[in-house]
């Protein structure tokens, strides 16, 4: 049984202990629905966080689980694992309003598979998922979307951003222009450009890697 497997036996046998809904498991530990539905499902894309487990343990002291789950992950701790944010924010690739708070969860990450990506520190990362048909086919609607926050000055034409527009925080392609303005592109070729002016356009950071699953 691998590392996503063992999360997902954790977490069904913690549902059926607490005789509920995944759902309703998730609102009691105040951890997203997410946290719990994708383990539970079988569709999770990396662990679980630090953060979530503890939670859920506060939420659920008395589940059985926990010694043998939490014995084994100490036993095969690896420092090559490193922790790194998920924003529970869906980034437009269309847009998205920046008018609430932002729930925030650590997931953890190969520290050599990031290294294919960038060299930035792990506190530097992020990740979150795709929302929207705008950027297909080069990221797909509910794609995992790991984002370097150390790159934040645009040096290159065409790299994909995460950037904020006034209020909305967007995914996309991003070409300067010698006047100061940028464009702002989309890689589905039925969405119309537009453009950035003075000043509006703020750069969170590079779009690295995508992850799909195949």
């Amino acid at each position: 049984m691998d590392d996503l497997e063992r999360d997902s036996a954790l977490i069904r046998a913690l549902v059926e202990y607490a005789q509920a809904t995944p759902a309703a498991v998730a609102k009691r530990a105040n951890v997203a629905v997410t946290t719990v539905n994708r383990p539970f499902n079988g569709t999770a894309p990396s662990r679980l966080g630090r953060s979530a487990l503890e939670k859920l343990q506060a939420a659920f002291p008395n589940f059985p689980g926990w010694a043998d789950y939490l014995g084994r992950s100490v036993a095969h701790a690896d420092p090559d694992l490193v922790e790194i944010d998920h924003v529970d924010l869906r980034f437009g690739m269309g847009a998205t309003y920046l008018d609430g708070p932002v729930e925030t969860e650590k997931r953890v990450f190969s520290r050599s598979w990031l290294r294919n990506f960038t060299r930035a520190a792990p506190e530097q990362l992020f990740w979150t998922l795709g929302d929207g048909d705008s950027m297909e086919p080069t990221i797909r609607s509910g794609e995992v979307i790991l984002i370097d926050r150390s790159q934040d000055t645009l040096r290159s034409a065409d790299g994909i951003w995460a950037v904020t527009v006034g209020d909305i925080v967007q995914v996309k392609r991003l070409r300067p222009r010698a006047s100061g303005a940028v464009e702002i592109l989309s890689d589905n070729p039925a969405v119309p450009p537009d453009l950035a002016v003075d000043g509006e356009l703020h750069v969170i950071g590079r779009v690295v890697a995508v992850v799909r699953r195949l």
